[in-house]
């Protein structure tokens, strides 16, 4: 401890007349050899992926494979009339489509059709092969689509549907989603940039380093793939870019707030950014530890796409911040102030947020701080009473903020056919057992029909048709009992199959959360305290975050469900919700305390934490602004996971920012006093002695 009390940030000696260009350089040329060495990530692309590799119906998805009695899986043509009974024609129609669609099966596999018992649909089953990568897959898709609905009687319609077809939908979401995602993100930095410094220019410095690291992370990605074993999909590229812009672009603002400061000081540039470094690059450290500390956390998880979003996200803040620290400084500098047109800092100038509106702020705040700490409070809990109703778990149909042919076919064939009948529940038992198996799960309420799928080393597989709908909790229930049945004859018997794998999924979400969510905590409350030595500080400032996660979620819950129409939010929502909002939330707030706990060793806390507020409010609510923008970019895809990621993240960081820690937080640490640094030295000082430790305030090393 004694040694982190003497430790002293010394930033590189990266910036100066020469060294400023060559640091550039340098950077251009590095970043411009990752980038044109395109190495491609590995990507995770079949139904197990998100699952625990011990997991049962992981396990019976790898023993199926072993067996071959899961080569093929059928995509569904699904033929009606809006609900009326098919005509004889109708009916002929589709024994002729079994023939001409017969091109489209696997080699060897018959396509087949199946009549509902209403008479009112149909489905021909053409089978594919399970190995068929998914790039493959979109184009026998496509014509399987084009040839089902060539020639059929008027008023007959036919849609694809089943695994193939939902696993090609869900990459269409994808397509073009890297540059869509990129422009969108990088125009609305762009714009909150250019208005933040109301300059022609200068945002470009910025957004060009940022965007660089950004494409940079995504190579450091597909390199840690090939080392570290883990994967990357649509999803988890699309929320690291997110993570590099929000967090590359608020520290640059940080920085460049106190490099503008700087200027006003000294005549030299070069002086003023290693000056703002020295003061800047603590708290930036702090914080982006932090998030990377609490990215890490989720390399614990169960889930394979937590543990990728959490290698990958910590891949891209740690590029981001050596970005942000090392090219940034240097870039900056070698424009001059002239870069900071029209508004260009010039030494003797007064520091304009010293009377500005978040002086006024803090001193309204401070002035009546168990008012303003009651209302700040009761604001919170209002807003978070919504997750008392919140549901979390999302059918296959219901991952789409479209609806694409696959949801639809899938709706038409669960109104017509036992729910289960295009994706069957798979048991696999010794073949001795078999019948006695199959007999007992027959009777298990929920089943419709219990069929052989073939056997192979002495292993049976069963295929149990649900009547549940699809990853439904009625399914998951039918799916326990199956389970119960199947072991009670013998103790071998698995279960797997797409409403077991959403079972064992939502399993392993609740695993997650009761093991990250304290380890994420943890690592905050370390961080803190080691910053600030302070156990009161480090607890409230958790609490408050806490609570913003819990008011954003409440918040949100009743936007999904009124405006949205969100029927629950996904399984993995819930955690990294949390994560990003308790680690990129308390940036914030370190920024701010760590200003506050300097101005305390020469001024009252009531004083310090008034001016801590004024110095650092406008730029870090300018960050705090942009990093819910840029958050809220990720609803351009059409996927509900990401879309509720987004709102909750955003919200979140808009709460934090404008409610939490601008008026609750300054507002708890004028009532605590001195009491807030307890046990540090400054708790032990009398509000009315500031303390031998002379300075300038503006000298403080973590300022903004």
């Amino acid at each position: 401890m004694e040694l982190l009390k003497s430790w002293k940030y010394r930033p590189p000696h990266l910036v100066g007349r020469r060294l400023s260009w060559v640091v550039v350089v340098v950077a251009i040329l590095f970043s411009g050899a990752l980038l044109g060495a395109g190495i491609q990530a590995e990507e995770s692309d079949n139904s197990t992926a998100n699952l625990p590799t011990d997991a049962e119906s992981a396990q019976v998805a790898r023993l199926q494979e072993q067996l071959g009695t899961a080569e093929y899986t059928p995509a569904i043509v699904v033929l009606d009339r809006g609900g009326e009974q098919l005509t004889a024609a109708d009916r002929q129609a589709v024994e002729e489509k079994v023939g001409s669609l017969q091109e489209f099966a696997a080699e060897g596999q018959q396509a087949f059709p199946v009549l509902a018992e209403d008479g009112a649909a149909a489905f021909i089953g053409v089978p594919f092969a399970t190995d068929t990568p998914e790039d493959e897959l979109a184009g026998p898709i496509e014509d399987l689509r084009a040839a089902a609905s060539e020639g059929l009687p008027d008023g007959l319609e036919a849609q694809v549907t089943g695994g193939p077809a939902f696993i090609v939908d869900l990459s269409k979401v994808f397509d073009g989603a890297d540059v869509r995602l990129l422009a969108v993100t990088a125009s609305v930095v762009a714009l909150l940039l250019l208005v933040t410094y109301r300059s022609p220019w200068l945002w470009l410095v910025p957004l060009s380093v940022v965007g660089v690291a950004d494409q940079v992370a995504v190579q450091l990605v597909a390199i840690g793939t090939k080392l570290f074993g883990f994967t990357t999909d649509g999803a988890s590229v699309g929320i690291t870019s997110v993570l590099v812009f929000g967090a590359g672009t608020n520290y640059a603002l940080l920085l460049i707030a106190r490099y503008r400061e700087e200027l006003r000081r000294e005549d030299d540039r070069y002086a003023a950014m290693r000056r703002a470094l020295e003061r800047a690059a603590p708290a930036i450290l702090a914080s982006s530890g932090t998030v990377v500390l609490a990215l890490l956390c989720l390399g614990l998880a169960d889930n394979p796409t937590s543990r990728n979003i959490g290698f990958g996200g910590a891949i891209g803040i740690v590029t981001a911040v050596v970005y942000a620290l090392l090219v940034l400084p240097a870039a900056m500098t070698c424009f001059g102030r002239r870069l900071f047109w029209p508004f260009v800092p010039r030494v003797g100038q007064d520091d304009p947020s010293r009377t500005g509106v978040w002086a006024k702020v803090g001193a309204s705040v401070t002035r009546r701080p168990v008012l303003v700490s009651v209302a700040g409070v009761m604001v919170l809990v209002v807003l978070a009473l919504p997750v008392l109703g919140l549901k979390v778990g999302l059918s296959e149909t219901e991952q789409f903020r479209a609806t694409p042919e696959a949801v639809t076919g899938q709706e038409v064939l669960a109104e017509h056919f036992p729910a289960g009948s295009s994706q069957p529940t798979v048991v696999v038992v010794p073949a001795a057992a078999r019948d006695a198996v199959a007999a007992a799960i027959g009777d298990v309420d929920g089943v419709q029909r219990v069929d052989e799928s073939g056997e192979a080393d002495g292993r049976a597989v069963l295929s149990a048709v649900l009547t549940a709908e699809p990853a439904s909790e009625a399914a998951f229930d039918v799916v326990e009992q199956v389970r119960a049945a199947a072991t009670g004859v013998d103790g071998a018997a698995m279960v797997g199959g797409p409403d077991a794998e959403a079972l064992d999924a939502a399993d392993a979400a609740d695993r997650d959360q009761r093991l990250i969510v304290p380890l994420i905590l943890g690592v905050v409350l370390v961080v803190l305290l080691v910053l600030l030595r302070s156990v009161v500080a480090a607890v409230v400032l958790v609490l408050t975050v806490v609570a913003t996660y819990a008011a954003s979620l409440g918040a949100s819950w009743v936007a999904f469900t009124q405006w949205f129409g969100f029927p629950a939010l996904d399984l993995s929502v819930p955690l990294l919700s949390f994560l990003f909002l308790v680690a990129l939330g308390v940036d914030y707030n370190i920024f701010l305390t760590t200003r506050a706990k300097e101005e305390a060793e020469e001024h009252d806390t009531t004083t310090a934490i008034s001016v801590a507020l004024a110095v650092t409010g406008g730029v870090i609510t300018s960050a705090g602004i942009l990093l819910a923008a840029v958050f809220t970019v990720l609803g351009v895809l059409p996927l509900i996971v990401l879309t509720q990621i987004g709102v909750i993240v955003g919200f979140g960081v808009l709460l934090d920012t404008l409610l939490v820690r601008s008026v609750l937080v300054p507002a708890l640490v004028a009532l605590l006093g001195r009491r807030f640094w307890w046990p540090g030295h400054l708790s032990r000082r009398s509000e009315d002695d500031p303390g031998r430790h002379r300075g300038s305030v503006a000298a403080s090393p973590t300022a903004e």
